[in-house]
C-alpha cells in the first residue's frame, strides 16, 4: 500500500492544519486531566517534579493511543490518523518515537513554530515528529 499523493488526491489531506489543531486541544485537555490524577494519587508531591510528570504522562498517553488505535482520543474526534509515508499503520516503536519528539518539541518554543510551518507548508501536512519518524496525518473518513 502507498500514501495517496497529496496533488492527485487532496482529499486525504483536506483541512488536516485546523484538525490537527482541534486534536492538540483535546489532547492537552486529556492529558491535564492524567497529571491531575497523578498529582491526586501521589497527594500533590509530583508537583515538585510537574513538568517531569507532564511529559511522562504526555508521552504515554500518545503512546498508547497510536499504538494502539493510531490516532489519539482528540485525533478521533478531528476523524484523522497516524500512518507511515508507505501507507500502513505505525508501529509501536515508530509510535514511541513519535510521541516522545512531540512532547519534547512541546517544551520549547522553537520547536513548536517549526512544527506548525511544516505542517502548512510540507504536502503531506506532516509535523516535526512526522518528518523524524516518517509518518504523515491523513483524513481518516476518506479510507474507511
Amino acid at each position: 500500500m502507498k500514501l495517496p499523493d497529496p496533488h492527485f488526491e487532496p482529499e486525504f489531506y483536506q483541512a488536516l492544519p485546523v484538525k490537527r489543531a482541534l486534536a492538540w486541544v483535546v489532547d492537552l485537555v486529556i492529558t491535564l486531566a492524567l497529571v491531575l490524577v497523578v498529582l491526586l494519587l501521589t497527594a500533590m508531591l509530583a508537583v515538585l517534579i510537574l513538568p517531569l510528570v507532564f511529559v511522562t504522562v504526555s508521552i504515554a498517553y500518545r503512546w498508547v493511543m497510536l499504538s494502539n488505535y493510531s490516532a489519539t482520543f482528540g485525533m478521533m474526534l478531528a476523524s484523522i490518523e497516524l500512518r507511515r509515508l508507505d501507507g500502513r499503520q505505525a508501529e509501536s516503536t515508530a509510535c514511541a518515537i513519535h510521541a516522545t519528539v512531540f512532547s519534547l518539541a512541546q517544551m520549547f518554543f522553537l520547536p513548536q513554530i517549526i512544527s506548525i510551518a511544516l505542517i502548512l507548508t510540507t504536502p503531506y501536512r506532516q509535523s516535526l515528529a512526522d518528518l523524524v519518524v516518517q509518518t504523515t496525518m491523513i483524513n481518516r473518513y476518506v479510507i474507511e
